[in-house]
């Protein structure tokens, strides 16, 4: 039978989480091991990109705009964001879809902001309204910025660099911020209910890889860079389904789904039914199913996948 490989959170987010009697026997029984903990980590041992490293803007940009178009230039998100200040510094609240950007929002934003880049000769533009470039020069160094999802919430000072790369993306920063606090289309976002954009994220950066492989044939993920990865290698990449409609060898990107308990329920269980599975987490915990370890029955069922 063909294996499913699901890509998952953290195994820390179902820490006090009861597994279903089946699931906890499968677990018990299954080959477990441990790699290299990130979500960089996780998708590097499932993708194999030449050269090595995950650009996920040049992915993404690939899916917006196409192969061409991506090629021969260097790529970095510098998506819509919204940082507040508070007493301990500033905390990054919200960054490109979920602040709710339409094409409205990049008609007004989008021409103040462009002639702040002139000077550096980067190009800024918005194929999505959650996803802004900027094109630069091909192999243009750039610092290690945070990814979104790995500094939402925090204090963005935590995640400053601070190497001579990074000085002239501070200056960028304070203008853009400057430009947008002024901008009137912020008070009209105010006014329709959503907070203003008053900052850009940069992160992502980097060119697009020269090939894409990956053992599965079927990618299902809501990540558009995963899918930007999957169209570079000819792989059929599509948005996540039920797990009833997923057929044959495929990876289920699920990295993005909250609710642990519906993972169990939905995902985990079924898939482990199936018999022939890996579940890989994002802290580099993960198991190996397949039909022989039901003879495994001196294995006690697990008590928690955190465990």
């Amino acid at each position: 039978m063909a294996r499913l490989t699901l890509l998952l959170p953290a195994a820390s987010r179902f820490a006090g989480v009861a597994l279903p009697p089946a699931l906890a026997q499968a677990l018990g029984r299954a080959d477990r091991a441990r790699a290299v903990p990130g979500e960089p980590e996780l998708l590097a041992r499932h993708f194999d990109l030449r050269p090595r490293g995950w650009p996920a803007a040049a992915l993404t940009r690939l899916l917006d705009a196409g192969e061409n178009e991506a090629r021969g230039a260097t790529w970095l998100r510098a998506d819509p964001a919204h940082i507040r200040p508070d007493i301990n510094g500033a905390r990054l609240l919200g960054v490109g879809a979920n602040l709710g950007m339409d094409q409205a929002d990049v008609d007004a934003l989008l021409p103040v902001l462009r002639p702040l880049f002139d000077d550096a000769g980067f190009v800024l533009d918005a194929p999505h309204p959650a996803r802004w470039y900027l094109r630069l020069p091909a192999v243009t160094p750039l610092p290690a910025f945070a990814p979104p999802e790995q500094a939402l919430g925090d204090d963005v000072f935590e995640h400053a660099q601070r190497d001579d790369a990074a000085r002239r993306w501070r200056v960028l920063e304070s203008e853009l911020q400057i430009t947008l606090h002024n901008h009137p289309h912020n008070a009209a976002r105010l006014a329709s209910g959503r907070v203003p954009v008053n900052a850009l994220w940069f992160w992502g950066g980097g060119d697009l890889p020269d090939a894409v492989s990956a053992d599965a044939a079927t990618v299902y993920s809501d990540d558009p860079a995963v899918l930007g990865a999957a169209r570079l290698g000819k792989l059929q990449g599509m948005p996540l389904p039920a797990f009833d409609q997923v057929q044959g060898a495929a990876l289920v990107d699920l990295r993005g789904q909250r609710d642990p308990r519906a993972l169990l329920e939905h995902w985990l269980v079924p898939a482990a039914a199936r018999g022939e599975a890996i579940f890989d987490f994002a802290d580099g915990l993960s198991f190996a199913l397949h039909r022989g370890q039901r003879w495994r029955l001196w294995r006690r069922p697990m008590t928690a996948i955190s465990g």
